[in-house]
């Protein structure tokens, strides 16, 4: 069982750093948008969900697991892009009227 245990702390430690590599991808994101609505794309998002399914289907994980875990996390990259370009649009325009 220990090694069970070990090799899913390890799977884990890879996912929190595929996680961040993810979250970049976002920063990136906030700084190309033109504007604030072009952080939330629906389409984008299903696309994403459904990419996910498909290659968990194809890899034998159970339907939906993969559909309710991008969800989560496709929403939570999305409220941290909001946050990113936010961030960016103040410091844009502290510098520009500074």
């Amino acid at each position: 069982m220990a090694e069970v245990r070990a090799g899913v702390d390890a799977t884990d430690r890879e996912l929190v750093a595929l996680l961040a590599r993810r979250f970049a991808f976002m920063d990136a994101a906030a700084r190309i948008k033109p504007d604030r609505a072009a952080v939330r794309d629906k389409a984008r998002k299903a696309q994403v969900i459904a990419n996910a399914s498909a290659a968990a289907r194809a890899a034998g994980i159970p339907d939906g697991v993969a559909a309710d875990l991008w969800e989560r996390l496709v929403e939570a990259s999305i409220a941290y892009e909001f946050g990113a370009f936010d961030a960016i649009s103040r410091s844009t325009a502290a510098t520009t009227n500074g």
